[in-house]
């Protein structure tokens, strides 16, 4: 067996490939990064030209969008309804608000004099979100912004690449978000640490599965001398809370864990692990601290 590692930049991250198998992998790996490179084109928020700029644009048209545009906005409503409110695209103009209008590496250090007003959103997604059932359309009346599931739905149709290419090993990681299929190249599960925790004492094992992490580590800069993240809660846009680093949950697939990892964030630490634990999902939280606290159902996935 052989292993095959291919890397690139998108979706303002850093992506590596991974494929454990007798035949010759590259052609794969070439073929994931073309997915990644199809979706920013139609998803990226910072590019005028994306399908999602253009949707932003024609708020109050129904409008014709793609086979993928359809099925990331009927996974934005299903969020949005499975989270209590708390995942909303909607935030997208709040975002702009606190100076996240370009790409984040071009954001840090970024320090802005100005406090806005930030809008609250209480009201179902429903109301500002319709999807044409069955005709590919879309009607908007508020901008959105779908990049808190894009990179792990990405990750997903990338390991669908994958698997319907014959390779039965490989991990597909996009900055924390993730799928493995199969085992390494020692033929154990796919051990992943934590970010923000030592790996000595923390290790994730992954077969199956993908996994995503949510976390205010590296998206955070100033806004009229007040620290923010790109995390906003829909339901009290003024408080950045702190108090978490990061969750990291673990799902059938990446863009379910992406999906929820974001929403347990904004649910803080006890109210978002009452939620795991009711819900049976696999998550770990990181406290500001460095306290470790996984749910029930994750302890399964955690190297002993």
């Amino acid at each position: 067996m052989e292993k095959i590692t291919y890397n690139f930049e998108a979706m303002g991250t850093s992506v590596g490939v991974e494929i454990i198998s007798q035949n010759d992998a590259q052609e794969a790996a070439v073929g994931v990064e073309k997915i990644f490179r199809a979706n920013e084109k139609i998803f990226s928020r910072f590019s005028s030209d994306s399908e999602l700029a253009f949707l932003n644009k024609n708020l109050g048209r129904e409008t014709a969008v793609s086979p993928k545009m359809a099925e990331v906005l009927e996974l934005c409503l299903k969020f949005h309804r499975i989270s209590e409110g708390y995942f909303d695209p909607r935030v997208f103009d709040d975002l702009l608000k606190i100076g996240y209008d370009i790409n984040f590496r071009d954001l840090r250090g970024r320090n802005l004099k100005k406090n806005p007003h930030l809008k609250k959103y209480d009201s179902p997604l429903e109301e500002d979100l319709f999807l044409g059932r069955g005709a590919g359309t879309v009607l908007l009346k508020r901008r959105i912004d779908t990049t808190g599931i894009v990179k792990g739905f990405t990750v997903d149709e990338a390991a669908r690449h994958l698997t319907d290419g014959g390779f039965e090993n490989f991990i597909v990681d996009a900055g924390g978000d993730m799928f493995a299929r199969g085992s390494n190249e020692e033929g154990e599960d796919w051990l992943i640490g934590v970010e923000g925790a030592d790996p000595r004492s923390l290790m994730l094992k992954l077969r199956g599965e993908g996994m995503a992490t949510s976390g205010i580590t590296r998206k955070n800069w100033l806004v009229g001398g007040k620290k923010v993240h790109h995390l906003i809660n829909p339901k009290d846009p003024e408080n950045f809370s702190h108090s978490i680093r990061t969750v990291t949950v673990i799902a059938d697939k990446t863009v379910e864990a992406d999906g929820r990892a974001k929403t347990l964030v904004l649910m803080g630490k006890d109210g978002g692990l009452e939620f795991a634990e009711r819900h049976g999902l696999k998550a770990l939280f990181l406290d500001e601290e460095g306290e470790i606290f996984p749910s029930r159902a994750m302890t399964g996935n955690i190297l002993r």
